[in-house]
């Protein structure tokens, strides 16, 4: 008996002490490596590069991270960090950590040519000697410190507030963000290789540039206006035009809103109704105050979503000319008129008219104002029934207040094919076509694009001058 509770006290002391042991062993000698993630799409590392890293380890946490530049038998430590640790048994404090290296070669002595980068994360296992478990990734670099070289190819650029101009350079390298800043937009460049060749004497991988920018009807002569150019490896040129911002002077307009309209339109748009909080003292009407919410926060939601629909354009100029308008017609509103809204003698609202509003007979065929390829069709709020053509190069065309629509998306289109018949859907108080113009997300004045004599001087003569400066 005292035999057995012996081996039986023996049996307890072994589940008590070494049991637990073991289940220390099997958490602390867990196998799983740690994450490391750098993210470089470009094996390329400029004058002032920020290397995105990522490096986690759920378990046993986080130990030390190390990461090097090997260049001609030399290595250059670009970080050594230890992290700290929690306890004997609990492992690491930190388990996740995503941060961006600076690197800057010219400060580290590192010229330009081939390296490679090393990065190397270990955890708090105690696997490996009680080193941890490792995870590492060497890649080839190329170290780039140099800015990319911009050679602008067309002269003077006149704009005017509202509208729009073509900007035509050359890289010598590839460079996947170029285009043309004017104030706070950017407007992208697009690849002209086959609108202007090169000649087979021309610098291996340059490449020409076509960007055409747009002046907001807002921007005044204050604008700046100039070239961008990124490389691979993240250096930056810009480089500067010669430009002259023309003023324009916009028009004034009254529309006075009345009881019969807002009978007639309002029960059309199914919207949560915001109080304007105008004049307590005089309460507006419902009906008025469903007419100002549909004017003012559908008419910001329609304008973002026009901004989503011009988003991407194709990299082909598939235009050629002048743009068409609404054949035999008047024109009823021009770009930019300053439009208020008036209720019983009282100015009740200000918008801005982002197109031009052309009248014919009802029902009027529509022609498509020039090749391109259509990108929506479909009802867009106040605009009603909208058809969008991309014209390519981040240029669009809009057709609003249709009363039927005779094309599709994705189907291309001539110039003078008939998309579609005037109407009066959206908020229009009368048969018409509301036609606008997009360059990239800036609305700009479609008169300029129905003007031949504009599009020799602005467009045309400018790629004639390229192609016969392009060596």
């Amino acid at each position: 008996m005292e035999n057995f509770k012996a081996k039986l006290i023996t049996a307890i002391c072994i589940l008590l002490f070494v049991l637990p042991f073991l289940w220390v062993l099997r958490i602390k000698l867990e196998g799983e490596k740690p994450m490391l993630k750098v993210d470089l799409p470009f094996p390329a590392i400029g004058a002032a590069h920020e290397l995105p890293i990522s490096i986690s380890d759920q378990k046993s946490g986080l130990r030390r991270i190390w990461i090097t530049l090997l260049k001609n038998d030399r290595e250059f430590v670009l970080l050594k960090e230890e992290f700290p640790k929690v306890g004997f048994l609990k492992g690491g404090e930190i388990h996740e950590k995503l941060f961006k290296l600076p690197i800057k070669p010219r400060e580290l002595g590192i010229g330009e040519g081939n390296a490679v980068l090393r990065a190397e994360v270990r955890d708090f296992s105690w696997r490996g000697w009680w080193n941890g478990n490792k995870s590492y990734i060497e890649q080839e670099v190329i170290i780039d410190i140099k800015p990319p070289r911009v050679d602008v190819l067309s002269e003077i650029h006149n704009i005017t507030q509202g509208g729009a101009s073509l900007v035509i350079y050359r890289i010598f390298e590839p460079c996947p963000d170029t285009g043309v800043v004017v104030g706070k937009n950017f407007f992208p460049g697009y690849s002209a290789g086959n609108l202007i060749p090169q000649k087979s004497s021309a610098p291996k991988e340059s490449d020409v540039i076509m960007a055409f920018i747009a002046l907001d009807y807002r921007q005044g002569a204050e604008t700046d206006i100039f070239i961008k150019a990124a490389d691979r490896a993240g250096n930056m040129t810009k480089a500067g035009i010669r430009y002259y911002i023309g003023r324009r002077t916009f028009k004034k307009d009254t529309l006075n809103i009345s009881d019969k309209f807002l009978d007639w339109k309002m029960p059309e748009f199914d919207v949560d109704v915001i109080p304007s909080g105008e004049n307590q003292n005089e309460p507006l009407p419902y009906q008025v105050e469903k007419f100002l919410t549909i004017n003012r926060k559908l008419r910001e939601e329609n304008e973002k979503q026009f901004m989503e629909i011009v988003k991407n354009s194709d990299n082909t100029l598939h235009w050629e000319g002048i743009f068409i308008g609404l054949p035999a017609s008047a024109r009823q509103a021009s770009f930019a008129d300053r439009r208020g809204y008036k209720y019983n003698n009282r100015i009740i609202d200000t918008q801005d008219h982002k197109g031009v509003d052309l009248a014919s007979v009802s029902h009027s065929p529509v022609p498509a104002g020039n090749a391109g390829k259509v990108v929506f069709t479909g009802f867009i709020g106040i605009y009603g029934e909208t058809v969008v053509i991309d014209h390519g190069m981040g240029l669009f065309s809009s057709y609003s207040h249709l009363t039927s629509i005779d094309v599709k998306k994705g189907q291309t289109v001539s110039k003078g094919d008939i998309i579609g018949r005037t109407g009066v859907t959206g908020l229009a108080a009368g048969d018409h076509l509301h036609f606008g113009m997009i360059l990239h997300n800036t609305f700009v004045n479609p008169i300029e694009w129905w003007d031949a004599r504009w599009i020799k001087n602005n467009i045309t003569n400018k790629i004639e001058l390229a192609k016969s400066r392009v060596k």
